[in-house]
């Protein structure tokens, strides 16, 4: 019997890149952006359908994939004054937790693949994180700093305390933060890879029910909103940000740093894509940021192997960095929102001593064994502790000559190899506080 013309497949992509709209390599077994992410991948599986279909002339069709949370699943339809999402009216939605699992339950191609095109954020998208490579247990963290002063920091505006010292960001800075962190929210929203805080080796240990997979999962629906759609969506963020709230008592360290990282995107997504820079919840909204990183930092900000100069575990140091650096980008969004309600802004005192953002070699490393070589790197390079962020603050006009270039040298030496990130940090604080 003569066989169709078309019985060869054409399928040009897996249906989970076909769902995400994103670049299929159509490897044979299965595509690579599926394997990055442990995903079942049907190329293969469809492949050796059609070549069976075609040899017992038979026209079953293959199984649906997973629903996956692209474009098309996440719908905004608020003209009216509602939201659709799969269908279902925002009035009809089940509570904000149960809402935003539902969403995610068995949609584990939630964010598109950056395969074809250069990363907007850093954070080292499509890099492939084995799973069972990794244990966030047992975890040797320390905590060198007084993280009160973290909890209490937004008394500093009404009760000004005589030891803390004031920032005064020039106009341009307070733009080119805002403008940076903009672009950060929009790479998000568009499923451009991850925000700079968040290592892409997390979200390989986050359930679909995790607040940060439910965060950027939900921010999607903010990629092309009709108009006058900010309030709905506002709503929903401001539903999980509650249930956050409600819930951390219940967090363990790695899914306190997850909630703490949601929270933070969630109030950036509402000041920098929707527009809600004066609202009586704004102030509230940095309180509770700052209650979540102080819960956060009680379990630790530093290795204590690199106290004694040794090399930490992988996961140990992820965990480390990732919390210290959504404590410095939270900071900076305080600034922000600080400036634009005419508040005072201070310098971090309380963080003193903490380490720089690390260098770009170390963070974006994908494998275990290319962490350890970066890292043994880096504590041969740096005999003695490496660049802390005070090192970047103003100049105490107590040091002299010789520890002026000493602490220019150090600067320069941690601007060798230092990320996307820590570029813009140093830009700010450099145009701020000269040195």
């Amino acid at each position: 019997m003569r066989t169709s013309r078309y019985s060869t497949s054409r399928q040009k992509a897996c249906r989970t890149c076909s769902s995400a709209k994103a670049k299929c390599d159509r490897q044979a077994g299965g595509c690579t952006r599926c394997a990055q992410r442990g995903l079942d991948c049907d190329f293969g599986q469809q492949h050796a359908s059609t070549n069976n279909t075609r040899q017992a002339d038979s026209k079953e069709r293959l199984p649906c994939s997973p629903a996956s949370l692209s474009d098309s699943l996440v719908t905004s339809n608020f003209g009216d004054g509602s939201s659709t999402i799969e269908g279902a009216s925002l009035s009809s939605l089940p509570s904000p937790g149960t809402m935003a699992s539902t969403i995610v339950q068995g949609s584990p191609n939630a964010f598109p693949s950056t395969q074809g095109r250069a990363p907007v954020v850093s954070g080292g998208a499509g890099m492939a994180f084995p799973q069972s490579n990794l244990d966030f247990t047992r975890l040797d963290l320390a905590c060198p700093i007084n993280v009160d002063e973290i909890n209490s920091r937004w008394m500093n505006a009404y009760i000004p305390d005589p030891q803390q010292q004031i920032k005064r960001y020039p106009p341009s800075i307070i733009s080119f933060i805002h403008r940076i962190f903009k672009s950060y929210v929009a790479a998000a929203i568009r499923g451009r890879g991850l925000l700079p805080f968040v290592h892409p080796a997390q979200m390989k240990h986050q359930t679909t029910t995790s607040p940060l997979t439910t965060c950027l999962s939900l921010i999607r629906m903010c990629q092309n909103p009709l108009p006058r759609s900010e309030g709905v969506a506002a709503a929903i963020f401001q539903r999980e940000m509650d249930t956050i709230t409600q819930s951390r008592e219940s967090y363990d360290d790695l899914s306190l740093l997850a909630a703490f990282q949601a929270y933070l995107i969630y109030a950036m997504v509402l000041f920098f894509r929707l527009g809600i820079t004066r609202h009586h919840s704004l102030r509230q909204t940095m309180m509770t940021l700052q209650e979540l990183a102080h819960a956060s930092s009680r379990g630790g900000l530093v290795c204590v192997a690199d106290q004694t100069r040794t090399r930490p575990r992988w996961e140990e140091w992820i965990v480390a960095e990732a919390k210290r650096r959504t404590i410095y980008t939270m900071y900076l969004f305080d600034s922000v929102v600080s400036t634009q309600e005419n508040l005072p802004t201070y310098l971090g005192t309380e963080l003193q001593g903490l380490p720089a953002p690390a260098a770009g070699s170390i963070w974006e490393a994908s494998s275990r064994p290319e962490w350890e070589q970066a890292y043994n790197l880096f504590l041969a390079e740096w005999m003695g502790p490496g660049l802390a962020i005070d090192e970047l603050w103003p100049i105490p006009p107590d040091l002299d000559g010789a520890g002026v270039a000493r602490r220019r040298g150090r600067v320069d030496h941690w601007l060798e190899d230092v990320d996307s990130y820590g570029t813009m940090l140093y830009a700010v604080v450099s145009c701020t506080h000269g040195g």
